[in-house]
């Protein structure tokens, strides 16, 4: 057996091509803020990240997706803001199932094969 600090762990990072890379961990952090914060700007900030260069990533995302991720409305009396579109709920919800089921296979198939790193067999 080999004497570990602490218990290892596969962590996967689930990422969608097309042609170029259209979805992954940062583009559905990014969508989670807009959910939180009701704005494109609110989420980058959150995130420490530029606002161009989260207006980017959205765009890239929208441009190799096919659809719009977002509804954006520009400022006025009541200001601007954004929200998800449904078809980036459905896609966002569709991640995250697939993400969780990759980590539990993950997670199994760690357990038998590198059981004896963790004091197994």
């Amino acid at each position: 057996m080999i004497e570990l600090a602490e218990k290892l762990r596969p962590v996967l990072s689930v990422r969608i091509f097309g042609e170029e890379k259209c979805f992954g961990p940062g583009v559905a952090r990014l969508l989670r803020g807009v959910e939180e914060y009701r704005s494109l700007r609110g989420a980058a900030k959150a995130m420490g990240m530029a606002y161009s260069k989260a207006w980017t990533i959205t765009k890239n995302a929208e441009n190799n997706l096919g659809f719009p991720l977002l509804r954006r409305q520009t400022g006025g009396k009541n200001g601007g803001g954004a929200a998800l579109t449904p078809e980036a709920e459905r896609l966002l919800a569709a991640y995250d199932g697939y993400c969780q089921k990759l980590r539990a296979f993950a997670d199994a198939e760690f357990e038998a094969d590198f059981s004896f790193l963790q004091g197994g067999e």
